[in-house]
Formats: C-alpha cells, structure tokens, sequence
C-alpha cells in the first residue's frame, strides 16, 4: 500500500509547473569528518507568473553520509526574502493562494514550498514559505511581501 501510495506521488508531482532554482552559494555550518559537511545554501527563483519578482531563499542541508548519497532529510529551517526587481507583470489573473516554488528535501516525503498569496485590498503579493510533509507538517515558516509599485518611468 505504502509503494503505491508513494508512485502516485511520484507520478503527480510530474504534473506540476516546474519552477527551477539557481544556487547562488553555500556556508558551511558544521564540519563531518566523514560526507559532506552540514551547510545552508542560498537559491534564486523568479515567479513563474508574476514577472519582475525575484524570491531568494536558504535552506539548512544535511551533510555526513546520508546528505552525501541524497538520502538524509533536511532540517525545516529556511527564510525568504523576495524583492521586486523590475516592472512587475501579471500573467493572467492571480489566485488567492498558488504555489510560486516547492522543492523536495528528503528523498520521498517532505518538501520546502513557496506559496504566493495576493492582498487585493494593499495591492501586495505575500510569499509563505512552509514546511510540508506527506504525513504532518512543520510549524516552521517565513514569509516575505513584495508591494506592487510602479518601477522606473512607469
């Protein structure tokens, strides 16, 4: 039963929009001895629909053994600062809430996602960033806003 509830899974997150990060770096936190030392690295997404929005966020990775062979689960420890960096356009209508950004930190059931919320009345777009597990998820979050301004001569 577990098997097949996990290739559905699998199959379903082949339908979601892919949203790639670019790494920009990574510190080192905790020296192993023996894999891959422990680390929080940055990534850089731009919002697949909002255009002119660039969301950095780092992230807590597991080293030792398990982090080097992809197998350990990474701590739910992460912040998000998202920034308008040019004219922001919309493409389409917004939903209230839409995930912008989700990544897989352990191998099968638990991921980092970005939810992009809109506030109509302030005219802001709100990113959440949440722990999400398949079975219970982490009360760790952190958020960031982005105002919609006119940029430049606009």
């Amino acid at each position: 039963m577990k098997q097949k509830f996990a290739y559905c899974i699998l199959l379903i997150s082949f339908w979601m929009p892919a949203v790639y990060a670019e790494e920009v770096g990574c510190v080192m936190t905790a020296w192993k001895l023996i894999g891959a030392n422990h680390k929080v690295c940055v990534q850089a997404f731009d919002d697949p629909k909002v255009q002119g929005v660039t969301c950095h966020i780092s992230q807590a990775k597991t080293g030792g053994l398990k982090g080097t062979f992809g197998v350990a689960e990474d701590p739910s420890q992460f912040s998000i600062s998202c920034q308008q960096v040019g004219p922001i356009v919309i493409n389409g209508k917004l939903p209230e809430e839409e995930t912008a950004f989700s990544e897989n930190t352990s191998l099968l059931f638990k991921e980092t996602r970005v939810s992009r919320l809109f506030d109509a009345k302030r005219n802001t777009l709100i990113y959440l960033a949440i722990s999400r597990k398949l079975i219970e998820g982490a009360p760790a979050s952190s958020i960031s806003t982005v105002p919609i301004k006119p940029w430049g001569n606009q």
